[in-house]
């Protein structure tokens, strides 16, 4: 028996490999070796925590950190059952090198023990480390866009003015200030928002990059629109210049336009800015008198000024003439008598036709008064007490004429009088 089992070696030998070529040729005509190809694997690094530890940070370069191309070798019914999800790709901190590289591992999560082969475009993740740099940096706000047409920006607030970033010290060092930006684009009412934070260097260049944090990454901010218009200033003149001389009637402003803003409800019902009366007095000027005034004083609650170089001081002069005169001449049937007694007639006899009354006033008004807007009286009444005279008595007399003119600023600047004849009814 132990003979015919060592018999013929070659033969059984030969038998063997050609058992086990022909297991190998049936096993690769239905199950071969075939490559699987993914594109775009996100590499994990693990470990981060040895950098972070030591108060650095780090920066993944060029990308490095996604391999572009992984090819998987592996028998068909291998590949069939992997996807994209299956490949792990890992770079562990403590394999960092002194040229701060990190060694990329790829496997797969399932039958990893059955692959031929696996391998990526690179195999190594680069670096950037350096210290941890923290600090603060001014937080303003701002706006884009334009408001509506006649509505203007007002004020611009958020609810804080500092954040803090921490970073690479080479970026965090270039951070000039942060700054959140709100769109006005066609607003009309006040706009209330959260928005986000970004960095600026100093030449207003936006910095943007991963490894920076921030104590926040949005601002609430608040934007105040009003509304604007042009209104007038307007100012009352008060007390009377020397005798013999006017104010004219006439103000001038510096600036007599001025442009406001506010809320919509409040802007609706201003018409004007007021000077109030006491602000500019006269009383005694025998010249133009100016005044500087502050309209700041004057502008109704909410309401400010929005013009450019304008701090709202503002010089009002009130215009004021020296008097001139001028005759005019009335018929003397023109002028009335008041005060005459019952049963008496009172006749004008000189002059006989025309009263010369003498008028000061502008110039202006006297060049353009005439005669039929005279009014002239003989009051009768105040004569008698001038003369101490209880009772009219027929007779002449000469009598003073009172002369005023309604709606015009001018006066009667000396003494006209008549020669009155005083008859009783029954000598008519």
């Amino acid at each position: 028996m132990k003979s015919r089992l060592t018999r013929n070696w070659g033969l059984k030998i030969a038998s063997f490999l050609c058992a086990a070529v022909l297991w190998l040729v049936v096993t690769n005509i239905n199950d071969p070796i075939v490559t699987y190809r993914v594109t775009d694997v996100p590499v994990t690094i693990k470990n981060a925590n040895l950098i972070t530890d030591r108060g650095q940070v780090y920066e993944v370069l060029d990308g490095t950190d996604m391999i572009d191309v992984v090819t998987v070798s592996a028998p068909r019914s291998v590949i069939d059952s992997l996807d994209k999800s299956n490949i792990v790709a890992e770079a562990d901190v403590n394999d960092l090198t002194s040229v701060d590289t990190v060694a990329i591992k790829l496997s797969t999560n399932k039958y990893s023990d059955k692959l031929d082969s696996i391998r990526g475009n690179i195999d190594s993740v680069r670096l950037s480390i350096e210290e941890k740099q923290t600090r603060w940096v001014p937080l303003k706000c701002g706006t884009t866009g334009e408001v509506r047409e006649g509505y203007m920006v007002g004020s611009v607030s958020s609810d804080q003015n500092l954040l803090r970033i921490s970073g690479p010290q080479s970026i965090i060092s270039q951070v000039s200030k942060a700054q959140a930006e709100v769109d006005i684009s066609d607003a009309i009412n006040n706009i209330n928002t959260d928005s986000d934070i970004r960095l600026y260097n100093e030449a207003e260049d936006e910095i943007i990059a991963d490894n920076i944090e921030k104590s926040v990454s949005k601002v609430r901010v608040s934007v105040e629109i009003l509304e604007y218009k042009t209104v007038p200033l307007v100012c009352e003149v008060s007390g009377t210049p020397e005798e013999g001389y006017q104010f004219t009637g006439e103000i001038a402003f510096s600036k007599s336009m001025v442009r406001v803003a506010a809320r919509s409800k409040i802007l609706e019902n201003m018409e004007r800015i007021e000077i109030p009366q006491g602000v500019l007095d006269v009383t005694g000027a025998t010249e133009d008198v100016t005044v500087l005034v502050d309209i700041n004083e004057y502008l109704p609650e909410g309401v400010t000024l929005i013009e450019d170089n304008f701090v709202g001081r503002v010089n009002v002069t009130a215009k004021i003439e020296t008097e001139r005169e001028r005759a005019v001449r009335i018929p003397v049937g023109q002028i009335r008598f008041d005060g005459l007694p019952a049963g008496y007639q009172a006749v004008i006899t000189e002059p006989a036709n025309e009263c010369s009354i003498m008028f000061a006033g502008l110039l202006s008004t006297l060049d353009s008064l005439t005669a039929e807007e005279v009014s002239a009286v003989v009051d009768l009444e105040a004569w008698m007490a001038g003369e101490e005279q209880e009772e009219i008595m027929e007779g002449s007399y000469w009598m003073p004429v009172k002369a005023a003119v309604e709606g015009k600023k001018l006066r009667q600047s000396s003494v006209t009088e008549v020669r009155v004849h005083i008859l009783t009814d029954a000598e008519e």
